[in-house]
């Protein structure tokens, strides 16, 4: 789901900076080929996930759900030389495209793509983490959130998609389905979190971006 209007989002995708081509076909090549393209990250979100990363310039990024690869490509344009991206998902289908655009990228040597469930690959985890980006079973944000939070350094991003789930997190809490009041959870969580200051932005299905103080 979108929050901008159609026109307006055209309008904020045309004066923002371009797709690059690679992740154009990703694109389309999403749409062509999965039966929910929906879920890729798309132009304006992956430009503002690639400006967040360049700001922070991140040696290590943790990504929680790959899909098809797009976000990862926009966040690893701001690593730091020599840095490092890890991205888990345990769905060998879009894994293999996913590894297929990596590979092309100007990103290859730097992305480790590992099929594996999050929760027993993170802690094992070692160096600080800059930057994590959550995308991935919406039952387990929490659980994800509570694995890496003592991992990220002071001043990381914790960045974490759909959390206004189609706009159904104003709904009376009787109203909610489960996915929904998990996320409502979710994001109740990180407010009252004193660790981190958070901002939730109207981009696409909702961004939730949290900062470890």
């Amino acid at each position: 789901m979108e929050f901008i209007p159609g026109e307006l989002l055209h309008y904020c995708e045309r004066y923002s900076e371009a797709e690059p081509p690679l992740l154009y076909e990703l694109n389309r090549q999403t749409h062509l080929r999965t039966t929910q393209p929906r879920m890729l990250s798309g132009h304006l979100q992956g430009r503002f996930l690639s400006f967040l990363s360049h700001l922070i310039r991140p040696h290590f990024i943790l990504e929680i759900g790959t899909f098809t690869g797009y976000s990862a490509l926009c966040l690893a344009e701001g690593l730091a030389p020599n840095g490092t991206l890890l991205t888990i998902d345990p769905n060998a289908e879009t894994n293999v495209l996913a590894q297929s655009f990596f590979n092309r990228s100007p990103y290859a040597a730097a992305i480790q793509l590992k099929e594996a469930q999050a929760l027993d690959t993170i802690p094992s985890l070692t160096k600080p983490i800059d930057l994590v980006f959550i995308d991935a079973d919406k039952k387990n944000y929490i659980a994800y959130y509570n694995a890496i939070i003592d991992k990220v350094r002071p001043g990381g991003l914790i960045i974490a998609d759909n959390v206004l789930w189609s706009g159904k997190v104003v709904l009376p809490e009787l109203e909610m389905d489960t996915d929904t009041r998990l996320l409502h959870a979710f994001n109740q969580q990180l407010k009252n979190d004193a660790r981190v200051k958070s901002l939730v932005l109207p981009i696409r299905d909702g961004l939730m971006v949290v900062q470890k103080q």
